[in-house]
């Protein structure tokens, strides 16, 4: 499959969740945080994220510099990748939609915050990493190179394995037996099995 239309496809990928993501962000600026876990590690996460899901996809779209390291893989895999697009923002925007003014970027608790276990947060506690879980597969499978195509992969899973303890227990200490009652009855990020 042509290069350019699978950067093209990734390129989707960025505009699309910045477009989901962008009213919730201006939305949630007026809703108060009561409880605010973001210290040097969860920065330096986000840091992290966004340099490998953003930074080194766009330079290696726009530019030739990791051409390099670049690895061919077979168009059933392209194909995929492309395939999963639309499930992978269907799942980020309603992730977001379902959180509504609980959502936040990082760990925090808002004001009026509340424990959503309806809609996609009725099968799994954690519907936003699976779509960015998703989101990485995808960047692997589009953007056939070392660096850019496994930076998202390598970044979102330090940030998934050092952070998602610490949003459940802030989620336990903030909501107790109501947030563990929620846990026994959803996995984490997979229905049914993770």
């Amino acid at each position: 499959m042509e290069p350019i239309l699978l950067k093209i496809g990734y390129g989707i990928i960025v505009i699309g969740t910045s477009i989901i993501r962008y009213p919730h962000q201006k939305r949630n600026k007026s809703n108060k945080i009561t409880t605010d876990k973001k210290g040097t590690l969860e920065k330096s996460l986000l840091g992290l994220v966004f340099l490998g899901m953003v930074i080194l996809p766009l330079i290696y779209i726009f530019t030739a510099l990791f051409s390099f390291a670049d690895y061919d893989l077979p168009l059933y895999l392209h194909i995929s990748g492309l395939l999963l697009i639309v499930p992978m923002l269907w799942l980020f925007y309603r992730s977001h939609k379902n959180l509504g003014q609980n959502w936040s970027a990082t760990l925090e608790i808002r004001e009026g915050h509340k424990v959503v276990d309806s809609g996609v947060y009725r099968y799994v506690r954690h519907p936003m990493y699976s779509a960015i879980l998703l989101l990485v597969i995808i960047q692997a499978l589009l953007l056939n190179n070392y660096i850019a195509g496994l930076s998202g992969v390598i970044s979102f899973g330090l940030l998934y394995i050092l952070r998602v303890k610490n949003e459940e227990r802030m989620m336990i200490k903030e909501f107790g037996d109501e947030y563990k009652q929620y846990m026994k009855r959803t996995k984490r990020i997979i229905p049914f099995i993770l």
